[in-house]
Formats: C-alpha cells, sequence, structure tokens
C-alpha cells in the first residue's frame, strides 16, 4: 500500500488547523464530528488549550443522526450554544463522517445564521486534509469578513500573516518577529492570528505591507494584495544571514508593490549537502540560512501543500514517508535539519539539526520549539 505512513506521524487534519487560526478571536468553533473527538483538535493539536479559553466544540455526531441526515440537530444545537455564549462569530467545520454522508455546509450555516442573527462562516474541512488547508481558508475568510477599508498609516507598517502555534508553538518566534519589525523601523498594525483580537485585524488594510511566515497566511495575503493592493513577503528573518534579506525585501515590496519570496531565495532542487524537511516557507528560509553560513548547497522536501513561487517554482516535492525516505537513501545528505521523528527514516551518518514542528510531532518536543529568530544552527 502506497502513502502509509508506517514510522512516522503524519501532519495535523485541516480542522486543526481551523481550531487554530481561530483560536484567539473570540468567535465560536463547532467541529461537526462524533463525541469524545475534542480532545484531537483542542488539546493534542492546541498548546494553548490549559491556559487561555476558547469556545471550540463537538456537535456529538452520533452513528444514528449521520446516516438518516439529521442536520436539524447539529443547527439546532449550535444556535443554542450561540444564544448562551454569544460569540462574535461562528464557524463550522467537518470531519471525515460529514464528508462521507455529504452534509452540506453552506447550507448549514446559512440556516444557523438566520435564526441565530450571527456571522456563521462554513469550513470546508474534512479531516483527510493538512493543517495547511483549514488555517488557510479561515484565515482567508476572517480577512474577507472582516477587514475594513482604512487608509495607509504614515509610517511604514506590516501585518503578520500564517501566526499559529501549529507552525511556531507557544516559545517566542511571534513575539521576537514584532521586537524585529520594529527595530527594521515597521509598525505592526495586526497578526493573524496570535496576540491579537478581532478588532485589531479590522485595520489590516491600514498596513504597507504583508509579511508571510507560513503557507497558511498566502491566501489570506493574495485577498489582501487583490483587493486592497497591499504587497507581501513570504519568509522568516531566521539566523544571522537572512534576515537582512527579508528586511530588504520588506522594504522594497511597501516601495514599490511588488510581492517577494525571499525563501525561495537561498536553495535549490539539485541534490546538495544540506536538506531541510517541513513546511515550506519556515523550510526555505531555514535553508536559506544553512546555505550562507555553511557555503553548500541546500534543498527542501515539503511534505504539505505549498505556493511554487515559494520553492523557485518547483511544482513537485517528495511528499509521503516512502518517497522521503527513498530520497534521502538515494542522495544522503551531511546536515538535515527537520522535527526530531524524522530521525527514523534519516540517514544515519547525516547531522539531524532538530527542529520541533508542533503540527508533525505534537507535545512530544513542544517544550524545544525554538525561536526561529535566535536559533543557533551551529549547535
Amino acid at each position: 500500500m502506497k502513502n502509509v505512513s508506517r514510522i512516522i506521524p503524519c501532519y495535523a487534519a485541516d480542522t486543526s488547523g481551523v481550531c487554530s487560526a481561530l483560536y484567539e478571536l473570540g468567535g465560536m468553533t463547532v467541529v461537526h464530528d462524533a463525541s469524545g473527538c475534542n480532545s484531537t483538535y483542542a488539546t493534542h493539536d492546541e498548546p494553548r488549550w490549559y491556559d487561555m479559553q476558547s469556545m471550540i466544540f463537538i456537535s456529538a455526531l452520533t452513528e444514528l443522526d449521520a446516516i438518516l441526515g439529521n442536520d436539524e440537530k447539529l443547527i439546532a444545537d449550535v444556535v443554542s450554544a450561540a444564544h448562551d455564549r454569544r460569540p462574535r462569530f461562528i464557524a463550522v467545520c467537518g470531519s471525515p463522517m460529514p464528508m462521507m454522508t455529504g452534509v452540506d455546509f453552506d447550507a448549514a450555516a446559512a440556516e444557523i445564521e438566520r435564526r441565530s442573527g450571527i456571522r456563521t462562516l462554513a469550513m470546508h474541512t474534512n479531516g483527510t486534509h493538512s493543517y495547511i488547508a483549514g488555517a488557510s481558508e479561515a484565515l482567508c475568510r476572517i480577512a474577507e469578513e472582516y477587514t475594513d477599508n482604512l487608509p495607509k498609516t504614515k509610517e511604514p507598517s506590516v501585518n503578520i500573516l500564517g501566526a499559529t502555534p501549529l507552525d511556531f508553538g507557544i516559545g517566542g518566534t511571534v513575539d521576537s518577529l514584532r521586537l524585529w519589525l520594529h527595530e527594521q523601523g515597521f509598525s505592526v498594525i495586526s497578526c493573524f492570528a496570535m496576540g491579537d483580537t478581532l478588532e485589531t485585524l479590522r485595520k489590516a488594510a491600514s498596513a504597507h505591507v504583508n509579511l508571510v511566515i507560513s503557507q497558511t497566511g498566502t491566501a489570506a495575503a493574495q485577498y489582501l494584495y487583490d483587493v486592497f493592493g497591499i504587497p507581501y513577503v513570504c519568509g522568516i528573518p531566521t539566523g544571522q544571514q537572512f534576515p537582512a534579506a527579508v528586511a530588504d525585501a520588506l522594504k522594497h515590496a511597501a516601495a514599490d508593490g511588488q510581492c517577494r519570496f525571499p525563501c525561495a531565495a537561498g536553495h535549490s532542487d539539485e541534490k546538495g549537502e544540506i536538506v531541510v524537511i517541513g513546511e515550506s516557507i519556515a523550510a526555505g528560509s531555514i535553508a536559506a540560512e544553512l546555505s550562507v553560513q555553511t557555503g553548500k548547497t541546500a534543498r527542501v522536501i515539503c511534505p504539505l501543500p505549498f505556493d511554487p513561487r515559494c520553492r523557485n517554482g518547483a511544482a513537485e516535492s517528495p511528499a509521503s514517508e516512502e518517497e522521503i525516505e527513498r530520497d534521502l537513501t538515494e542522495h544522503p545528505p551531511q546536515i538535515i535539519a527537520a522535527d526530531p521523528l524524522y530521525r527514523f527514516i534519516c540517514p544515519q551518518q547525516a547531522r539531524l539539526i532538530e527542529m520541533p514542528h508542533f503540527a508533525f510531532s505534537g507535545r512530544c518536543f513542544d517544550t524545544r520549539i525554538p525561536d526561529l529568530l535566535h536559533f543557533d544552527y551551529s549547535r
């Protein structure tokens, strides 16, 4: 059987991406799934669960309701909970069972909104895609629904797009990024979606440029570019050398309105001495930094959905466990930067730079998730 993970885990699912992206915005997220599955979306994939409250609910879908198509129970329960909790908005998303029974989430959301009077968003998840798909849709819908058309600020300003604990944990990367942007002369208007409220995100259109730090932010970035003309830059200012390239791209993009992808500039698809495995923008940024530091060729293996512009136009990458293991065996690198759980399919002679990724290994290494802006790649 192909594309089966025998050794390494799979990445967090699209439903977890929705829950993570909307966690801090005051809405109510309802996952249409069986009772007990809330722990999968809200605790196993959510490090903020024990310290920060959020309205994430499960519909407690039963076998009989699924077979008989009893959507009224879902709609009535969501409306009742909304009347009690009074959320800023409601998001309804699916799991594998509603996908198989053909639940119409757009129709259900429309009916919930009609009865409750609260804006209700249908999220088209089914639990079979990665968190990239779910978080991307959620952040884009927030941008579409709540961004006000405001004039640009007088001073250079920026939005951060694609910030979720699934990619960055809660170990300080986003906080360090805010400080770094201030040092580069940019005021941060909003961060989609960590550390800010829905009221703050409404002001996103007043920024001069967007910094996309994860593939989960590219859909929102494209929307803000198409509607408000805000260019975006894809990259994370990690290490000692690469931050200068990101800062330069931000300043030029704010000046000329052109989007830039510095995360794609420092690596190639040539079989070189360094391999970075992970989400495309983070992995590309890390590869660029390692390439400069070592003077060696670096390439990226991205098992997740990605924008080809973030990978030098490459449209494909090894994605399954067997493909990645075969690639590393046939073209063994000297250095691999990846989540520690990739160790078990990496060549033994390669040096592994451990970069824990919460969306991949969850809480196994959550205390070791690095602040990417201050990570020491030489260790």
